[in-house]
């Protein structure tokens, strides 16, 4: 009985096939979506494998919702998925047998410029010869969030560029808003000492990306040093304390009366005026705060 059945469902197969030889085109019906990275639909084999784990989501706080969130696009026959602190990844949608399924990037850092957040990296991606893959992400302002235009300037080398509203302030993408109060501080007294010429271009550049790396912006090139030990203070009594009072007392006298005997003018005031703030630095600080208010009613 088994194999009256088998002949009669191999004589139906044969029949079929026939017919879609010479019937002319066969339309294909794409599947569902089941790309993306480590997709519990696909088979353990076939799950694309990340080289690394995304950096933390950081930036502007009005970005920090699009985490957990992809957008697709669709060029030729290539599919990209943008997922905003997570990854990118790339199908081939063609039924060729070694069609690309892969990561184009997993998100690393910011890039920044002039005080702004020109783009997001996303790097490690899958091998290509003797490197890896990796994309810039380019924002612009836009009616709705979505990925816009794909090109690849550079091999294995992608630029992609995502439109959303959240951008469209102008200064929605401001790096020193987003900063701590402390390194809001540090940024100031930064930009205070080029102005006075304490420091160099260089040195103020260098400044600036050790602030946007103890935030979180930037990748540590190299890991942080230890912060030197501090000598432990000897415990002192009372009697010895107040030797040490009376010796440092009496070099002060001979000191003094050095000075006296050689008619030298002496201040005994410790107290140095600080350097004022100039009206560059104040209207410098003033550029790098911007306006932000309206960024809130795009949330």
């Amino acid at each position: 009985m088994c194999n009256i059945y088998w002949r009669y469902f191999h004589r139906l197969w044969l029949i079929a096939l026939v017919d879609v030889a010479f019937s002319g085109k066969m339309k294909i019906v794409e599947e569902p979506n089941t790309f993306g990275l480590n997709n519990h639909f696909l088979a353990q084999g076939t799950r694309l494998q990340a080289r690394t784990n995304p950096s933390p989501v950081s930036g502007p706080p009005h970005l920090h919702h699009l985490a957990g969130k992809c957008f697709s696009y669709i060029e030729s026959t290539y599919k990209y998925e943008f997922c905003p602190f997570h990854n990118i990844t790339q199908h081939e949608q063609t039924f060729r047998w070694n069609a690309y399924s892969g990561i184009l990037g997993i998100w690393q850092e910011w890039e920044i410029q002039n005080n702004s957040f020109t783009g997001m990296w996303m790097r490690e991606g899958d091998s290509c010869g003797s490197k890896n893959r990796q994309t810039k992400v380019l924002l612009a302002c836009g009616n709705s969030s979505k990925l816009a235009r794909v090109s690849e300037p550079q091999t294995c080398v992608y630029s992609l560029t995502f439109e959303t509203p959240l951008v469209c302030h102008q200064h929605s993408l401001l790096v020193y808003p987003t900063l701590s109060e402390q390194l809001q501080k540090e940024w100031d007294e930064a930009e205070q000492a080029r102005y006075d010429g304490l420091v160099t271009d260089q040195g103020y550049s260098k400044l600036l990306r050790d602030l946007f790396e103890e935030a979180g912006f930037l990748k540590r090139t190299q890991p942080k040093p230890d912060e030197p030990k501090r000598p432990q203070k000897t415990q002192q009594t009372q009697e010895q304390c107040r030797q040490d009072i009376e010796k440092k007392n009496a070099e002060i006298e001979r000191l003094r009366s050095l000075l006296s005997q050689h008619n030298i003018s002496y201040d005994g005031s410790t107290d140095k005026p600080k350097a004022p703030v100039t009206a560059n630095a104040l209207q410098e600080r003033q550029r790098l705060r911007g306006d932000t208010g309206l960024i809130t009613d795009l949330l």
